[in-house]
């Protein structure tokens, strides 16, 4: 069986948008491997963003604390710029070293009944987009503008990675050409910035991440099950789904990864990832990487 076997431990990690979803398979695969995880987002035990939804960064800081890393939770609004930069002035009191940014916080799936997602683009709500670029593609360059002045500039190394999609499916793709649109700007803006980088000589490196179909909270609610339910597979339509945990490995493998700038600009796919690692879902299944 594959393990991380803490080749992590000491390394200093953020993750943004952890309190539930992928950037808490993350955070929770980081402690599995020994890292230090400051985890952030808005919703804390004692206020949350999603009543409807489990999760919140308290918890998510717990998890990574319990598998043997060090969680550390941190409220953060990522579409307020001077929240962003208090907490990088946090880590930066706190800890003096910065190794790897996974830039996951997102919007536009709050509410995300009240309108079909995958009706025409005259039919979406503006919020919806409004909520995807100012706490997706917004927020993630944000974070990696102070995570390059506060700490990579100066240390001349790092990790940057974007989570996104892969959405180069063809046929009658995209399904919501909001989060078509935005999700494809976080793979040209982390191409962009690993240009920037290579030009001006600095060691840092920046990745755009794709998971496939993640089996979140919400997809769990959505079909009636509790969150980490195993009888998920007797729902036909969640088989090629995979546990927020397989992100999670990607991330693990990347930050370890000694040859990781040869990855530089590129758009990675968790199933493929997992493939070039050795590394499995946490039911032992191989998922590859999903295609509509």
């Amino acid at each position: 069986m594959h393990t991380n076997n803490k080749k992590l431990c000491g390394k200093v990690v953020l993750v943004t948008g952890a309190s539930r979803g992928g950037g808490k398979g993350i955070a929770m695969a980081l402690g599995e491997a020994g890292a230090i995880v400051y985890v952030t987002g808005r919703s804390t035990r004692a206020s949350t963003t999603r009543s409807d939804l489990s999760g919140n960064i308290e918890d998510t800081a717990e998890a990574v604390t319990a598998r043997g890393g060090l969680g550390i939770p941190v409220r953060c609004d990522h579409t307020v710029d001077e929240e962003v930069k208090a907490l990088y002035e946090q880590i930066y009191r706190e800890q003096g070293s910065l190794d790897v940014v996974v830039n996951n916080a997102w919007g536009g799936y709050e509410n995300y009944y009240d309108v079909d997602f995958s009706v025409p683009f005259w039919e979406q709500p503006m919020t919806r987009w409004d909520k995807m670029f100012d706490a997706g593609l917004r927020a993630q360059m944000v974070s990696s503008r102070y995570a390059m002045s506060t700490f990579f500039l100066k240390q001349k190394y790092g990790l940057l990675i974007n989570t996104g999609v892969y959405s180069d499916f063809g046929g009658d793709y995209p399904v919501n050409v909001f989060y078509d649109t935005v999700k494809r700007a976080v793979v040209n803006m982390t191409r962009g910035m690993s240009h920037n980088l290579k030009a001006n000589g600095i060691d840092v490196t920046a990745i755009a991440l794709a998971p496939g179909w993640m089996r979140t909270e919400a997809v769990y609610k959505h079909y009636g099950l509790e969150a980490g339910d195993p009888d998920f597979m007797k729902i036909e339509d969640l088989h090629p789904t995979e546990s927020v945990a397989y992100i999670g490995k990607a991330v693990v493998e990347l930050a370890a990864d000694p040859h990781v700038a040869k990855k530089a600009g590129q758009l990675l796919e968790v199933g493929t990832l997992a493939k070039e690692y050795g590394f499995t879902d946490i039911d032992g299944r191989y998922i590859p990487p999903f295609r509509i």
